[in-house]
């Protein structure tokens, strides 16, 4: 409809032969002043220097003939309000078709084609072996998740790649602490086994600031472990990069992630390393031994860093662009890559240009097909960092813990015990998703536990209920006889504030796409489910007498199928009950 009222707007400005560039086409804040608004008569009147309000009010006369030579349009009205805002109402049956839309298209509903025949990777998560899953990858993984699902959603084929660093100074840390202190017990758990391994590298990493010796024997670890030259070191290497690795599925499983690619440093190094040393003189520059990009010289907002160390060693950055090349020139599942989307944290900004202009550089058709997405930080609102049983949090134990307080939320409730675990990880789960996507991509984030639970609004399980509750509305009608069901369906004249809403979600959704935004479907659906509990708390639908029950009904269906989709597009799963 948006398109729609932007081509009838475009049709009519070519008649009346007045020329425009951009204009906006909005929802009202306020439903009162309509269902779409324009500022188009503002802006041509300021270019042709004639009153703004005269010319709205041209536009519309002229906008509404045409509208009357129609055998059918969906706009009962077109007004001028305060200094020139075109204004529409759109009329009952444009309602009522939505809703006959939402039911026919069902999951498709929201859908667009506008990445349609299109190939994107979504690189997110990047948890390294070796080193525990903190918060920052949890919060990459629940925003990438997303996003892939935005991008599969309009039309493309969504790969979803994990780039994980199984070489490089921590696992020297890690391999020294467990050469010296020793491995876990063989009965433990994976899980516990990891843990293990994040706490070694811990120790690890205290003894190379601290121990002159210990930095020695680490860096030469970190040497042997490049060139695969010391057996002992390979057989250590080689298991806790398996449990590690074992260990992340696990969390990946519980937050309904499942990748098509992962990348390692070990395979993209010596290709970054090799496409450095072949572009010395060209993009990159000896110094001091080292290998140096110097960008600020092609963009003075960028800074120097180096590639290749006085050691030979390829750093971070070689690493990333041996992955973007990679990435670009293999096929994966028949087709090349048109567009790679990286999420990282906002730290990483300036280190990510710096890498896509040296890119850009050496291979300048791919500047426009790499996408940098950036997560805030997050912190407790109790300010404690550490988890309910007293350890340093991770991003591991934060779930965990959520999922822990909503188990004892529902520990008396009528479910089975399986049933219960199942509500707490799902709900567990929707608690952190939306605590991390319901900010703008960016922003810092305060989570607070009990508020992420709540079931009473702005949160991810305040949606799952909600929509629980309609999902139970929908099964109570089965049962239900009324009269009128029989008859012809009978249409309220109110438009409610629940239809106003409803219709506008395949626009939240190409926004959410264009904007690298899933903050905006979280607002929407929050919006969306404080209108669906106002409708239900205004009407009774399962009334025998309620006239207006089939197409209430028909409303609660189309209302859930779009709680159902946006919640996917989320990452978030509804409950069977809560």
């Amino acid at each position: 409809m948006k398109n729609r009222i932007k081509n009838l707007i475009k049709e009519t400005l070519e008649k009346l032969e007045i020329k425009v560039e951009s204009f906006n086409v909005e929802h009202p804040e306020i439903f009162d002043n309509g269902d779409y608004s324009t500022n188009v008569a503002m802006v041509c009147a300021k270019k042709m220097g004639v009153n703004p309000k005269e010319l709205a009010e041209r536009i519309v006369e002229k906008m509404k003939e045409d509208l009357l030579a129609e055998e059918k349009t969906f706009i009962e009205d077109i007004a001028v309000a305060g200094p020139g805002f075109i204004n529409f109402y759109l009329s009952r049956g444009f309602f009522v078709e939505q809703v006959d839309e939402i039911l026919k298209q069902k999951e498709n509903w929201g859908k667009n084609r506008n990445l349609a025949g299109k190939k994107v990777m979504v690189e997110y998560t990047q948890p390294n072996p070796f080193k525990p899953f903190h918060i920052g990858h949890l919060m990459s993984n629940a925003i990438g998740e997303s996003i892939s699902r935005i991008v599969e959603f309009s039309g493309a084929k969504t790969v979803r790649a994990n780039y994980q660093g199984d070489v490089g100074p921590h696992v020297a840390k890690a391999i020294y602490a467990l050469l010296k202190f020793g491995m876990p017990e063989e009965y433990e758990s994976i899980t516990a086994k990891a843990q293990y391994i994040g706490e070694l590298y811990a120790k690890g990493n205290e003894l190379y600031e601290t121990d002159e010796e210990a930095k020695k024997e680490i860096d030469e670890i970190n040497r042997k472990v490049y060139d695969r030259s010391d057996e002992k070191i390979n057989v250590t290497y080689d298991w806790g990069r398996k449990i590690t690795l074992e260990a992340f599925e696990e969390i990946y499983k519980t937050l309904g992630t499942k990748f098509d690619k992962y990348y390692f440093e070990s395979e993209v190094a010596p290709i970054g390393k090799e496409i450095v040393k072949n572009n010395i003189g060209k993009v990159f520059e000896e110094s001091e031994g080292a290998v140096v990009f110097h960008a600020e010289k092609y963009d003075p907002k960028l800074h120097t860093r180096v590639f290749i160390n006085s050691k030979d060693l390829p750093t971070y950055e070689t690493k990333e662009l041996g992955l973007t090349l990679t990435k670009f020139k293999k096929n994966i599942f028949s087709k090349k890559l048109d567009v790679s989307i990286v999420t990282t944290a906002v730290e990483q900004a300036e280190y990510m240009k710096v890498v896509q202009k040296a890119i850009s550089l050496i291979n300048p058709e791919l500047e426009s097909r790499m996408k940098h997405v950036t997560h805030g930080m997050m912190r407790l609102a109790s300010g404690k960092m550490s988890s309910r049983k007293g350890n340093v949090i991770t991003g591991e134990s934060l779930l965990q813990d959520s999922m822990d307080v909503v188990l004892e939320k529902v520990r008396e409730r009528d479910f089975s015990d399986q049933e219960k675990r199942e509500i707490a990880k799902s709900v567990g789960v929707a608690a952190l998703k939306y605590s991390i996507l319901r900010p703008s991509l960016g922003s810092d984030i305060i989570y607070d536990f009990e508020k992420s639970i709540s079931f009473e609004g702005d949160s991810g399980p305040y949606l799952q209920y909600t929509a629980v509750r309609a999902s139970s509305i929908l099964e109570k009608a089965k049962d239900f006889k009324n009269e009128t069901l029989e008859k012809e369906k009978e249409i309220p004249e109110e438009i409610t504030h629940l239809e106003k809403i409803i219709y506008q979600f395949p626009e939240v959704v190409e926004r959410a796409h264009q904007e690298f935004a899933p903050h905006l479907i979280t607002t929407y659906l929050t919006e969306l489910a404080s209108a669906f509990n106002s409708f239900y708390g205004n009407n009774h639908i399962l009334d025998t007498e309620n006239k207006f029950a089939d197409f209430q009904l028909d409303l609660v269906k189309a209302f859930y199928q779009t709680m159902q989709n946006g919640l996917w597009l989320l990452g978030i799963k509804i409950p069977e009950r809560m």
